[in-house]
């Protein structure tokens, strides 16, 4: 396997695990709305993910700038031919984050309803898009021979695209709802489970149908068995969730989405972003990457870095381990 390849499966895990643990957090965000019935509410599940949701920001910072370094003609096609997406993605991540910083800073109860606005609309919308955008990718775009997009943002909003984008909003919330389940006590806890397992019939739906037409199109046999993995685990995670199992409803989650993720990378290679205008136009991870020598420098700082970050995210999830509930807020803030 040449240093390409690896980087290219380097670049996969970071994604997945970007998904993985910003996903149950966008799902949070959006639950804010449908599951919490008040204020309190409100702040018991945003405090779920108070001490992690910035560490998992980690993940795309870390996906973003492997791509750059590692695939920079990728990094520079993707980033300017989906330039408005991209840009709303990171305008509510900017948002997001300091929602979760001013929302207490002031008592007047327009001001904290203003930031709860916030906090659901910059989970959802960023929920949708990074789904629409890897149907995009999947599915192959407009690039000419110049490795240059040549779309319209119109062009990204096709059917397939669409469908990735209901998928990964539905995926996320339920992961989030099974999140809350584990993660909270009493009556919320209980209303969690029941909003999961109808967001999981819901998602089990537009995921199998969105893994068929990904098979269909671009599949071959590795791709199969990520599809079959992905929808047994989904249907684990539902069948756990209704058991009260909500660790192994949030592991199985967990290994629905980490497989959905497998899929796409596993029917995009050897392409990193087809050309729907041209085969031969396509971007792949020969004529998209850096040199040997920089990836060998890139490989050496991943070797040592990751376990770090590994080491230090595994300590703060296990710090604040704790189910938490209602009473323990002493007032609605």
């Amino acid at each position: 396997m040449e240093l390409h390849d690896v980087w290219f499966v380097l670049i996969a895990v970071l994604w997945t695990g970007y998904f993985f643990l910003e996903g149950f957090d966008f799902g949070i965000g959006v639950l804010t709305k449908l599951l919490a019935r008040n204020r309190k509410e409100r702040r018991v599940l945003i405090n779920t993910i108070g001490p992690v949701w910035d560490g998992n920001e980690v993940w795309l910072l870390s996906a973003g700038g492997a791509t750059f370094a590692a695939f920079p003609e990728w990094y520079a096609t993707l980033f300017s031919g989906f330039y408005l997406p991209l840009l709303v993605i990171l305008l509510c991540l900017i948002v997001r984050g300091v929602a979760f910083e001013y929302r207490a800073k002031r008592p007047e109860e327009k001001w904290q309803t203003n930031w709860e606005h916030a906090i659901f609309w910059a989970s959802l919308i960023p929920a949708v898009l990074w789904g629409v955008a890897f149907g995009n990718i999947v599915r192959g775009v407009k690039i000419d021979a110049h490795m240059e997009y040549t779309g319209s943002v119109l062009d990204l909003l096709n059917p397939y695209a669409l469908l990735g984008g209901l998928v990964t909003l539905t995926l996320f919330t339920f992961h989030g709802a099974v999140f809350a389940g584990l993660k909270t006590v009493g009556d919320i806890r209980a209303r969690a489970r029941l909003l999961a397992l109808k967001l999981g019939a819901v998602t089990a739906v537009a995921a199998l149908a969105f893994l068929i037409w990904t098979q269909l199109d671009n599949g071959d046999g590795w791709s199969l068995v990520a599809m079959i993995v992905a929808a047994a685990a989904l249907v684990g995670a539902i069948a756990m969730i209704a058991a009260g199992r909500e660790g192994w409803s949030f592991a199985l989650s967990g290994v629905a989405i980490a497989a959905a993720v497998a899929m796409l990378f596993l029917t995009l290679f050897p392409n990193v972003m087809p050309s729907s205008l041209n085969d031969s136009w396509s971007l792949t991870v020969t004529n998209a990457s850096s040199s040997p020598y920089t990836l060998k420098i890139m490989t050496w700082c991943a070797g040592i870095a990751t376990p770090v970050v590994l080491l230090y995210q595994g300590w703060t999830y296990w710090v604040f381990r704790k189910r938490i509930g209602t009473q323990h807020i002493a007032e609605a803030h």
